[in-house]
Parts: C-alpha cells; sequence; structure tokens
C-alpha cells in the first residue's frame, strides 16, 4: 500500500489546503465573534450610562460638558431610592408582583389549553377557527381599547383595581396560541397513541406528557409576560389612580424627587430606581436563558 512518504508533493499540498482551511474559519470565527461584541455593546450603552449615571451627584450629571464617570461614586443613591416618597420602592414592586403571578397563571393556563385543543384534539371546524382566532391579530390595540376601557369602567365598575390588568390574560391571546399550538404539533403523535393505551385521558395526556415536553416554549411564553407586565405603563395609567396602588411604571414615570426650592430633581436618584426596577428582568433572563434560547431555537426551526 501506498503511504505519504511515496507522494510527498501530495502530502504538502494536503497540509497547506488543511492549515489555510483552519486559518480561513479562525478569521471567520473571529470576525463574527467581533461584530457580535461590538453589537452587544452598543446595545448596552444606553444601561451603562444609566448605571454610571445613578452613581454620580446631581452637579456631575450637569455638568458640561458631560463626564463618563463620577468623580464621586455615590453608592449611597440606591439606599436613599428606597426611603424615598410616602411610600418606598418595594412597596410599588409588591403591587406590580401581585399583578405579574396572576398575569402569568392566566397566560400559561389559557394559552396552554387552547393550544392544546388546536394541536392535538380533533373536532369539527377546529382548522376555521384558528383562523379565526389569528384574524384577531389584524385588531390593532387601540381599535379595542375605548370599548374596554368603558366595559371595564362603567358596566364592570373595576376602576382602581387590578382585575383589568389580570382578567384579561385568562382569555387567551391569539400570538402566545399560535406559539405554543405550532410547537406542540412538533411532538411525536405517537407519544399521544402510547399514552392512549396505557389509559391516559385528554386531562392527563395534557398534564403528563403535552406540557412537559412543551416547558422550553412556556419558558419563553412566560419570561415574554413578565417583561411585559413588569414594564407595562399604559394599562396602569388607565385604570389604577390611587397612588397606594401604582406600579414600578407608574412611580418611574412620575419620579421627580427636588430638595427645595428652584432646585433640580434628583436624577441620580430617578437613573439609580431605574436601574433596580430593571434588575428582575435580567436575573429572570439569566435563570432561564437556556429554555428561552432553546424555545426561541426550536419554534423558530420547526414551527
Amino acid at each position: 500500500m501506498a503511504t505519504t512518504a511515496q507522494y510527498p508533493a501530495a502530502s504538502v499540498r494536503v497540509t497547506r489546503a488543511w492549515t489555510w482551511m483552519r486559518v480561513r474559519n479562525l478569521l471567520a470565527r473571529a470576525l463574527a465573534y467581533t461584530i457580535l461584541s461590538v453589537g452587544a455593546f452598543v446595545v448596552c450603552v444606553p444601561w451603562i450610562w444609566m448605571v454610571l449615571t445613578s452613581l454620580k451627584t446631581p452637579g456631575d450629571i450637569l455638568r458640561i460638558p458631560l463626564t463618563v464617570f463620577p468623580t464621586n461614586w455615590m453608592w449611597k443613591n440606591y439606599v436613599d431610592v428606597f426611603a424615598v416618597g410616602s411610600r418606598p420602592m418595594w412597596k410599588y414592586v409588591a403591587n406590580t408582583l401581585q399583578i405579574v403571578v396572576f398575569a402569568e397563571i392566566g397566560v400559561l393556563l389559557s394559552n396552554a389549553i387552547v393550544a392544546f385543543s388546536f394541536a392535538r384534539l380533533r373536532w369539527r371546524y377546529r382548522d376555521v377557527m384558528f383562523i379565526v382566532v389569528l384574524a384577531t391579530m389584524m385588531l390593532p390595540a387601540q381599535v379595542t381599547m375605548i370599548p374596554i376601557f368603558a366595559l371595564f369602567t362603567n358596566v364592570l365598575d373595576w376602576r382602581n383595581t387590578y382585575l383589568p390588568l389580570t382578567v384579561p390574560y385568562f382569555f387567551g391571546s391569539a400570538w402566545a396560541i399560535f406559539l405554543l399550538r405550532q410547537y406542540m404539533m412538533t411532538i411525536p403523535a405517537e407519544l399521544d397513541d402510547a399514552a392512549r393505551i396505557d389509559g391516559c385521558s385528554t386531562v392527563q395526556l395534557f398534564a403528563r406528557i403535552i406540557v412537559p415536553l412543551a416547558a422550553p416554549v412556556l419558558a419563553v411564553l412566560a419570561i415574554f409576560t413578565f417583561n411585559g407586565v413588569w414594564n407595562d405603563f399604559f394599562g396602569p395609567l388607565l385604570y389604577i389612580e390611587k397612588v397606594t396602588m401604582f406600579t414600578v411604571a407608574q412611580w418611574l414615570a412620575g419620579f421627580t424627587i427636588v430638595t427645595g426650592p428652584g432646585q433640580m430633581p434628583r436624577y441620580d436618584l430617578l437613573m439609580a430606581a431605574s436601574v433596580l426596577s430593571s434588575l428582575p428582568m435580567a436575573i429572570l433572563f439569566f435563570i432561564f436563558q437556556r429554555q428561552f434560547i432553546q424555545g426561541v431555537v426550536i419554534t423558530g426551526v420547526k414551527g
């Protein structure tokens, strides 16, 4: 059998080709990482600036020309945030978390049940009803805002309650139903047959088979819901008038702290409060990062 020693020229050409291929792959990977790093830095610049501003004194914030880093690092600003106003920040956080909990329960429960029906059950006019559900996505929220507001305030008298901010989540969302249905359709139908043979009812099939397998996309839906409810300002602005019931977004919108007549608002405390209000979303994402990425990838590829 011929060896590479008998063909030195061919061996050199193969080695050079292999080396050039490795160099090209390394350069392509380095370029991709550089572009992603620059893009990530650009996206993070506003948040970095907010953090640095929260550690400045009011004089440093209003200084011309602007300074990036504070001359005196005011870590005390984060302590002062909790003592501002008649109610500290954690009271508004508790109000928002109360809405978030009920919204998460409503979103995950109602949308999972409806999506399971569209994806795994067979019933008359199923596809037609699914098209009707998707058609509701063409209605802008501005069109239904006034009728819904009149229903909640004039008919049901839900003003200054959290019911208008939580009850709608128990009636499903066209986007969430579509997302869950597309994912559930990728689960092999043989699992349904095997579960039926083992004596599983429809409820057991849903609770023991489909829901555990759909955990990644449910985690994605939970993260999106938390993000939307936590940052929601317009909804509470419509229905909440009592200061004691304000959410974090409402509290930040009215965050004007003046030390005395002719003084400027405390923008340093405003930035510190903004940093603290953004931490729960960042922590939630990093905790469920694997499920979030897995759900997005699988839904995008197999949907």
